[in-house]
């Protein structure tokens, strides 16, 4: 058999993966004709073969042999082999037979990668067959080649004539009866017609990402072929730990590498090769954030700080039961709030990315785009995702214009951040100036549940603490001097983002006069020279939404804590007026 790997010696198998059951069940109710199987095909799959042997297959592999054992006829189709055959009886008799009944028929014909001759071939081959009560498996690969994502008027004719092929097939009396199955594989189900994929005699079967325990056992397999470099003390079980959103190809390249470069896996190894492959697997969709700071780095927000510390401590705990399942980080521009989640990524130690476009001008990639991104969240979990500026990014349910690919998009986000089964090990963070411009869907419990604002410094205290923070960040050498002398005498009100700016100037000025550290008079001249950008209104709008976005007071400045909310409300829609904007 190709494409497979043979393993000893590992823990018994008692059950086929849940996946192939649901595919098994469904095939044994005898009420459908095409399955279509999505998700993570491309990997070796485990399947025991004798007492201690394991061997892993690839999707046809599987499907012949585990679920249907090379019995009776199984075919493989797709548009670059054309027709092939699990066993070469099976092709023998394909020929013989046709042959027989098409004299002029070349073999190159009978075996046709075009769907136009194979599909007409392979349905009256079916048909002689049926009488004999043999069951009948057709494999179709790339069925997204097959029936695209597209309206059936931009079909071409031979997509067209695929289309219909497969939605006559999948409720055909005949092969109900006749034990016909067809079995389409694609990797996302976005890319398939979205009217075969919802088509309700068609069933759907997901394969995961392999978990922990699969990830484990190949990894012992891969040791037991002394083709596994692990670091001294290192186990399987820690290293298929840490690998999670890694498929069983995956580790195969990272043992690979790590045997040619004849360097043994560490933990930080490890990470660098799975940000790398994830990177790559998400083709450009995710950025893993790394950072080497943690809470400690954040200055003021002190009930903010104490909430993701409480939540911090919770996931060490691993009571992840008790953890929001979002959180909607508001404020004004400059406050801080990007590297606010960041620090909470360093500050419990799981891995943070960032989503990046995943949009695209063609018909049907932007759905598949995401649905490859939330396949590989699934996978990865534990994992933090950050949403920068999600008012804009998300859209939501009402957007015109682009054939309702963002009303799809948004549901289909929508959902899955609604999805309880990942509390607390998928931890969304909605980051936005504009809170007010976010869907409610998004906002309400069950998905950016607890909502989190940020302000400026409002005391010369909290601009003092925020200098010897940035300071420390910044990791500047810094000649000491009353810093409240300076912030008194320049009444600027300073975002951390102007703060920051101001530093690196005076940095810069420094290193003009050949100095490493920075005087008291690098500061005068900066702050000085400074003008911070001058915005007013549109930054008090964004003070004015993140305060109504609050849950608490005490994470309102002082000068606003005491607003009416009608009166908020009020000022909110004049600041909108003035600024042009539409309710």
């Amino acid at each position: 058999m190709k494409d497979q790997l043979i393993v000893k010696n590992l823990p018994f198998i008692k059950i086929l993966p849940a996946w192939a059951q649901e595919l098994s069940y469904k095939y044994c109710s005898k009420t459908a004709n095409l399955y279509i199987v999505h998700g993570n095909i491309r990997d070796f799959l485990p399947h025991k073969m004798n007492e201690g042997e394991f061997i892993f297959v690839k999707i046809q592999e599987y499907v012949s042999d585990v679920l249907f054992g090379n019995r009776d006829l199984i075919v493989y189709y797709d548009r670059s082999s054309g027709v092939s055959f699990c066993t070469p009886e099976m092709r023998k008799d394909y020929l013989k037979t046709m042959r027989e009944r098409h004299v002029d028929a070349e073999d190159a014909e009978l075996l046709s990668n075009e769907p136009l001759k194979a599909f007409a071939y392979l349905e009256e081959y079916f048909l002689l067959l049926i009488p004999q009560k043999k069951r009948i498996v057709l494999i179709a690969d790339y069925a997204e080649t097959l029936a695209p994502a597209s309206d059936v008027a931009r079909l071409s004719e031979e997509d067209r004539y695929s289309f219909v092929t497969l939605n006559r097939w999948s409720h055909e009396p005949v092969f109900t009866r006749g034990d016909v199955s067809i079995i389409l594989l694609t990797e996302n189900l976005a890319d398939l017609n979205p009217r075969v994929v919802a088509s309700p005699s068609t069933v759907k079967v997901e394969i995961p990402i392999p978990d922990q325990g699969i990830r484990a056992q190949f990894l012992r397999f891969l040791e037991g072929r002394n083709t596994l470099l692990l670091d001294k003390g290192l186990s399987c079980e820690q290293v298929a730990a840490v690998a999670s959103g890694l498929n069983l190809m995956n580790l195969n390249r990272l043992a690979a590498e790590s045997w040619q470069e004849d360097r043994p896996i560490s933990m930080d190894y490890l990470r660098e090769k799975k940000k790398e492959i994830i990177e790559g697997e998400a083709a450009g969709l995710l950025e893993f954030l790394e950072t080497d700071h943690d809470l400690s780095y954040v200055s003021g927000h002190d009930f903010v700080k104490r909430r993701l510390k409480n939540a911090s401590r919770a996931i060490k705990q691993g009571r992840l039961d008790v953890l929001p399942m979002g959180y909607l980080i508001a404020g004004p521009v400059g406050t801080g709030k990007s590297f606010l989640v960041s620090a909470f990524a360093g500050e419990i130690g799981v891995p943070m990315v960032k989503f990046r476009n995943f949009r695209s001008k063609w018909q049907g990639v932007t759905e598949s785009n995401l649905e490859k991104v939330l396949s590989i969240l699934k996978a990865m979990s534990p994992v933090a995702v950050m949403i920068d500026e999600a008012d804009a990014f998300l859209g939501d349910r009402n957007q015109d214009g682009d054939s309702g690919t963002s009303n799809r998009v948004f549901s289909q986000i929508a959902s899955f951040m609604g999805n309880t089964e990942f509390r607390g090990k998928i931890i969304w963070f909605l980051i936005t100036c504009r809170p007010d411009l976010l869907p409610i869907d998004l906002k309400r419990q069950g998905r950016a549940e607890e909502h989190l604002a940020l302000f400026y410094p409002d005391s010369d205290d909290e601009k003092i603490a925020l200098f010897d923070t940035l300071v420390r960040k910044l990791d500047l050498s810094i000649r000491k001097f009353p810093v409240s002398d300076l912030l008194r005498r320049f009444r600027h009100e300073f975002s951390g983002a102007d703060l920051e700016a101001v530093l690196i100037r005076a940095k810069f000025r420094a290193a003009m006069e050949a100095r490493t550290f920075v005087t008291r008079e690098d500061m005068e001249e900066v702050m000085g020279d400074f003008v911070p950008p001058a915005y007013p209104h549109e930054i008090e709008l964004q003070n004015l939404v993140a305060v109504l976005e609050c849950t608490s007071k005490e994470m309102v400045p002082r000068r606003l804590q005491n607003l009416d909310r009608a009166k908020l409300v009020k000022d909110i829609r004049e600041l909108k007026a003035l600024l042009g904007e539409r309710e």
